[in-house]
């Protein structure tokens, strides 16, 4: 297991190399000139010229990377200049929204995606295989910024159970900051509940009809134990990559449901960055969400190798 975590390891320091390269060259060899974009049409020569020294665009494109690289292994992501505040510390008040909502978003839609999917494969064939699955086609056809903007009408302005939007920190008020996110991460979660939901039952079918299912029935165990003890561990690796993928698209795709609830999250950031032309941000701050999502996916296989011992053994058995 620790040889198979660092080759992985390896893989996600060279992914991370390559992303941080394509990041950086693709926002640079976008047209336009930022300095000038920033200033305004009115800024003189002298002003854009002090501008971009500042901004290091008088240095070639592989002296601006590798010393952008050299702060952010030192943890320095740099100074945007319209904020004219610290990258890092821009990021970490936005990532108090953003990953807090994400994380509760995954965890709510496993709770409610593999029940569903278990309980579907289960009664395959049956009423409640019908009405499950009509409920996931239902939720995945549903967009999550209509059904955001549903929970408000229904939740914070009719019952006024939960507030409308905005976001109070968690240093103030750690429960109204719980509460901010109550209907966000609902939002999020029961679109990906739905297709966690057809893709466990899919899974489970085709796991149920093996031969190891029909030997521990034969030793004396119900189909539901069967399916409980051995199906749903067997079942796990695609799922186990959906949710991976699901953590990256809840990471970096709430920018919408942000907007729907107000929240200073790093989607917004993101938006704001861009609009402004502060490449340091938006480069900054996708770096930081394609990290993120590498980690995911590094702690994913390592959850495959737990689950599977064939795919840390090069699929051989553990005793050879």
């Amino acid at each position: 297991m620790f040889g198979f975590a660092l080759k992985r390891l390896f893989g996600v320091a060279v992914t991370l190399i390559v992303a941080a390269a394509i990041i950086f060259f693709l926002l640079d060899i976008l047209p336009g000139d930022p300095a000038r974009f920033m200033l305004g049409i009115n800024a003189t020569e002298d002003a854009v010229a002090a501008l971009r020294v500042e901004l290091g665009l008088d240095q070639s494109a592989f002296n601006r990377f590798f010393g952008w690289g050299a702060g952010v292994i030192q943890g320095d992501l740099g100074i945007s200049f319209s904020q004219r505040m610290p990258v890092s510390q821009l990021m970490s008040e936005r990532l108090q929204v953003s990953l807090p909502l994400a994380l509760s978003a995954l965890t709510l839609s496993t709770l409610i995606g593999l029940p569903m999917g278990i309980v579907a494969a289960q009664n395959r064939g049956k009423f409640g295989d019908s009405f499950t699955m009509t409920l996931a086609q239902i939720g995945i056809a549903i967009p999550n910024f209509w059904f955001a903007m549903l929970l408000v009408l229904a939740f914070a302005v009719t019952w006024r159970i939960f507030p409308p939007g905005g976001f109070v920190p968690w240093s103030e008020n750690p429960l109204v900051a719980a509460k901010s996110l109550v209907l966000p991460a609902i939002a999020l979660a029961l679109p990906q509940a739905a297709i966690l939901a057809r893709v466990m039952r899919t899974a489970l079918v085709d796991v149920i009809q093996a031969d190891f299912i029909r030997t521990a029935m034969a030793k004396g165990l119900t189909k539901k134990q069967a399916i409980w003890r051995h199906g749903v561990r067997n079942a796990l690796l695609p799922v186990l990559t959906i949710m991976g993928l699901q953590f990256a698209f809840l990471i970096a795709g709430t920018i919408i449901v942000e907007n729907v609830f107000y929240l200073p999250g790093l989607g917004r950031l993101i938006f704001s960055a861009i609009s402004a032309r502060d490449l340091i941000v938006v480069r900054s701050a996708i770096l930081v969400l394609v990290a993120m999502v590498i980690v995911v996916m590094f702690l994913v296989d390592l959850a495959y190798a737990f689950i599977d011992p064939r795919i840390r053994t090069g699929g051989q058995s553990i005793g050879n």
